[in-house]
């Protein structure tokens, strides 16, 4: 089931122009999904860099001028390379594509934003548009929901829809806004799954922490400390390292949160 982004309008937008397009975000947030709704019917070419047959064609089209590379991938008016921080070339390669001033549009996706920033940050200066993909939104959510009509004013529904409102704001509340734990019935379930596979594996790959149970033990330390000040020498003595790593775990989560609300805002 497709759950309508505001992200759409964006993306539609960024299409238009002629320049590489960088969708960043978390794992699961529905980058692809979100891709591939707004791409579909187009003549389009996903490479996903998790599949090794994928990384390895785009490896042996890079050797080639990026005229006859883009002919060797199929020729397709759209290019589409997902996981693209799975290969620590893909900006220098794409960079020789558009400049090349091929008739190709670009688009990467990359689960490790931060990572795949570090590549681009010089390779395509001046040559992208960027997209900081969150989780759904909660008018994203709400306008999901079976009794939701569009021909109604935010008043109209608070007053006539006031208990389901508070119902689904406290299950967001308790499990996030991930696409699938809206649309999943095992919302428990997919929590943890997705802790343990998918995210964790982004923390760990950026190099930050590596001990997985030590980042368990201080998200779980943060989780409850919510709304409270957060002392980093107590995070520290609890978790049994150095408050240097603490520091730069938090500094890393500030920047990373405060770039993706600017991007909301825009």
């Amino acid at each position: 089931m497709y759950i309508k982004r505001n992200a759409e309008d964006i993306v539609a937008r960024y299409l238009k122009s002629n320049k590489i397009v960088l969708v960043l975000g978390a794992r699961q947030v529905g980058k692809t999904t979100l891709i591939k709704q707004i791409l579909k019917r187009k003549d389009v070419l996903y490479l996903n860099l998790d599949n090794e047959s994928d990384k390895q064609r785009l490896i042996s089209s890079s050797s080639l001028p990026p005229q006859d590379a883009v002919k060797a991938l199929g020729g397709h008016k759209i290019i589409v390379i997902d996981e693209a921080q799975r290969l620590s070339e893909t900006a220098r390669i794409v960079k020789g594509w558009y400049d090349a001033q091929l008739p190709v549009k670009i688009i990467l996706l990359g689960s490790s934003s931060l990572n795949l920033l570090n590549q681009s940050a010089e390779a395509l200066t001046g040559r992208n548009e960027k997209l900081f993909l969150p989780p759904l939104l909660f008018s994203e959510i709400i306008t999901n929901q079976s009794w939701y009509s569009d021909v109604y004013s935010n008043e109209k529904l608070e007053k006539n829809f006031a208990p389901q409102l508070q119902e689904l704001l406290l299950q967001t509340l308790v499990f996030g806004m991930y696409p699938e734990t809206v649309t999943t019935a095992d919302k428990p379930g997919y929590l943890l799954n997705m802790v343990s596979d998918y995210l964790l594996k982004d923390i760990l790959q950026i190099g930050l922490v590596k001990d997985p149970d030590t980042i368990k033990r201080l998200l779980t330390l943060l989780a409850y400390q919510a709304g409270s000040e957060v002392s980093v020498n107590e995070l520290a003595n609890s978790l049994r390292i150095s408050r240097i790593t603490v520091d730069r775990y938090l500094d890393l989560l500030e920047q990373t949160f405060a770039q993706i609300t600017s991007d909301i805002l825009k």
